[in-house]
């Protein structure tokens, strides 16, 4: 049997969503735009999916857009600002998706102003360099709740107040920490946030896009009337059933993944610490997701350590990627201040549902004989 710790890639569906979406597929495979019975199934459905977003996040229902993906949220919303905005100037920091660097970057092209602020060597933004580059020509400050690398979480309300107090508009990409963490808006001070269902054990090609009462959403997608005219297209019935149905998973069982993920997270440090010499842990320990362990094996060569895993029937991630034949070093590891030798012996390990002791002692197990071949290698 295979061990998975990539949990922060993506998550297996949830039984109970599958028989959710597979009721739907099923029996209410109506048109939701239909106006018989079959639709009228379908559009309740539907609105009872944003219902279950909306409190996960805190949310009123109403402000809640269906979308395939967390990538067209995030795209949707930044282009939606840009557009409704005289202002230039957006700010990001440099540890964002690329669906959020991506869209800003086209923007620059644009003749818009785009400004990354940096952050410390625990993955933290920071917040005096941010408060210096927001002024009034500010449209909008776009950051990363909690980063997909190394977990680390963000001081957002402060960045709110920051973003605020020129009437900057705050767009947060919650995709890595919904289901992980409690997030909600109010509390964040956000106007804007994104979500992916297959990141908190609900299917791929379901996402959505909240935005506060009032802030204007240009459709990304058009085509029809659907999402009150906000995204054109008919709906992705089963899959935001899937959506909501995990959200309501996420809300209720928030306590007890969270305690069980930091717990298994906790014994995999401790262990590779006493068990592996030479090993730094990458982001702050204090701040970070409850799931998500970055780990730089120094020396190391990690592609080979992250191969040599997989050919005993485990999963992580790499801290680098394979790119026009060249091995890449994560931009997120660069900004901490990470060397690109240092960022290609790091791995990266998420826990999650399915999750076990045996597993985590598996993996230390294996450990200290696989690095010592990987530096071997990259010696």
């Amino acid at each position: 049997m295979r061990i998975y710790l990539d949990f922060n890639a993506t998550t297996p569906v949830h039984p109970e969503v599958c028989t959710a979406m597979q009721e739907m597929l099923r029996e209410n495979w109506g048109n939701p735009s239909s106006t018989y019975i079959e639709g009228a199934r379908a559009r309740r459905a539907i609105e009872e999916a944003r219902e279950q977003v909306a409190a996960l996040i805190g949310a009123n229902f109403d402000e809640i857009l269906f979308t395939g993906s967390a990538t067209e949220a995030n795209n949707t919303a930044i282009h939606s600002i840009a557009r409704a905005n005289d202002r230039t100037r957006f700010l990001s920091s440099t540890i964002e998706h690329p669906s959020v660097d991506e869209p800003l970057a086209f923007l620059g092209e644009q003749d818009s102003k785009i400004v990354q602020i940096g952050v410390d060597e625990a993955g933290r933004l920071d917040l005096t360099a941010l408060r210096l580059q927001v002024d009034d020509r500010t449209a909008l400050v776009a950051v990363i709740l909690a980063n997909n690398e190394i977990g680390v979480v963000q001081d957002m309300s402060t960045i709110a107040e920051i973003a605020h107090r020129v009437g900057a508009h705050l767009h947060v990409d919650a995709t890595q920490a919904l289901g992980k963490i409690p997030v909600d808006v109010a509390t964040l001070g956000a106007d804007s946030l994104v979500g992916s269902a297959h990141k908190f054990y609900g299917p791929k090609g379901a996402g959505f896009l909240w935005a506060r009462d009032g802030v204007p959403v240009a459709p990304w997608i058009r085509g029809g009337p659907q999402e009150k005219r906000r995204r054109g297209g008919t709906e992705n019935t089963s899959g935001i059933v899937g959506l909501g149905c995990a959200a309501e998973l996420a809300r209720r069982e928030l306590p007890v993944r969270s305690a069980e993920c930091a717990r298994l997270r906790d014994r995999l440090w401790n262990g590779i610490a006493q068990g592996v010499h030479s090993v730094c842990r990458n982001g702050s320990a204090e701040h970070v997701l409850p799931n998500t362990l970055n780990v730089e094996f120094k020396g190391a060569a990690g592609d080979l350590l992250l191969e040599m895993l997989d050919g005993e029937g485990v999963s992580v991630s790499a801290g680098a990627a394979c790119a026009s034949g060249s091995i890449e070093p994560s931009h997120v590891l660069s900004a901490l201040g990470r060397t690109p030798l240092e960022a290609r012996a790091t791995l990266r390990f998420s826990t999650g549902l399915g999750t076990d002791e045996a597993q985590i002692d598996r993996v230390l197990a294996l450990l200290p004989e696989l690095v010592a071949r990987a530096r071997e290698v990259a010696a």
